[in-house]
This record gives structure tokens, sequence and C-alpha cells, in this order.
């Protein structure tokens, strides 16, 4: 069956391509930041076995991926402290109370936005993370009978940092380098930080 010239608009195909182009973009930046995951646990140390273990990934994929790295090349490091106040650990560390509140709360006005970062939708910016403190503080007002304490502590903790302004990524001490070499950590970038503060903050507020 062969339609019409014109029958469907430029602006409909583009409609209906968005929800497809927004997984394939949140999938390609998932696979970006899965290799800066590897890189950073090769930087702690551990085995492709072990980090084939961890990733779900076999061992000759992580093998393909670590020798794509280069030659030299500084692995990524940080500290694992919870109370670092560059800015994506700072998001990092709200994202996560922002998971815990939509999970504990009906009807959290956080919820959506939570979502939409799930799916790729949205990213951190000055202006989104604004947006999300904003709900955040209504949900912990309006939920305060409902929520742990330790929920508006974290959030006054995080709130504080933001406040401030960023402060430079901190990496863990790592040995001098050898003359003439090339050194051998370096901050990791944002979007690990970001995942790893995310991950420490909901185990925090977990108890675990």
């Amino acid at each position: 069956m062969r339609h019409e010239p014109g029958a469907l608009t430029e602006e409909q195909a583009a409609r209906m391509l968005a929800g497809m182009n927004e997984v394939i973009r949140a999938g390609e930046e998932m696979r970006r930041l899965r290799t800066e995951m590897i890189k950073l646990f090769a930087g702690f140390g551990w085995t492709q076995d072990k980090i084939a273990r961890i990733t779900e990934m076999s061992q000759p994929a992580v093998s393909k991926q670590m020798t794509r790295f280069a030659a030299g090349d500084p692995l990524p490091r940080l500290g694992l402290a919870l109370e670092q106040h560059d800015a994506a650990w700072l998001e990092g560390r709200l994202w996560a109370l922002a998971e815990e509140v939509a999970e504990a709360l009906d009807a959290a006005r956080c919820a959506g936005f939570v979502g939409a970062l799930a799916r790729g939708r949205k990213r951190f910016t000055p202006e989104s993370t604004d947006e999300l403190r904003r709900l955040l503080e209504a949900d912990l007002r309006l939920g305060a009978a409902e929520l742990p304490a330790a929920f508006r502590a974290a959030y006054d903790e995080i709130s504080r940092g933001l406040d401030t302004g960023p402060r430079p990524a901190a990496a863990d001490p790592a040995p001098d380098p050898a003359p003439d070499s090339a050194p051998d950590s370096a901050p990791a970038p944002a979007s690990v930080r970001r995942t790893v503060a995310r991950q420490l903050q909901r185990d925090r507020l977990r108890g675990a």
C-alpha cells in the first residue's frame, strides 16, 4: 500500500522517533559509563576475572576493553569517603536520596524526575539540579512524618555542599611514579563519580 506524499508530516515522524532516540542515546551513554567503570576497577587492582563477574561480561570481552586503554594512560581513581564536595559527587548523592524518597512516599513529587534520570531523559545540569532540589525539599517537608530523619540530614548536608560551590574532585593518594613514567592515576570522570556516590549514598541511607 502506497501512502500519498505528505501523509506523514516531519513533526509526526520526529515525535515517533523521539522515544527511540532517547533509548539509543541512553544505551550509548551506559556503554561508555561501563567502560569507565571497568577502568576504575582496574585501578583498584582487580583481576579481569573479577571484573567480568561483576559486570556480567565474558572474560575475553573485559580483556578486549582493557587492551583499548592507551598504554601509560592513567587509570581513574577516587576517594570513597561519602563526604566529598565536587559537583558530580554531590549530584550522585542527591540522585540517591531522591530515589529513596520516591520509593518511600506515595505520589512523591520527585518521582517523575527520578524516572526521567533512569531513562536518560534528564541529565544533571545546574538548572536540573536546582529543580530536583526544589522537588526534594517539598517532599521532605510534606512527608516529614513518614520519612526517616536521616533523609533530611543527608539533604541538608548535600545542599550545603552545593551552595558553597564545587571543589576539585578527590582522588586516592597514589605512590609517586617512577622517573620518566606516566602518572598512574587521575581523577575519575564525572559520570563515574556520580555513579559511585549514588550507590554509596543509597547504602548509607539503608544502613548498609
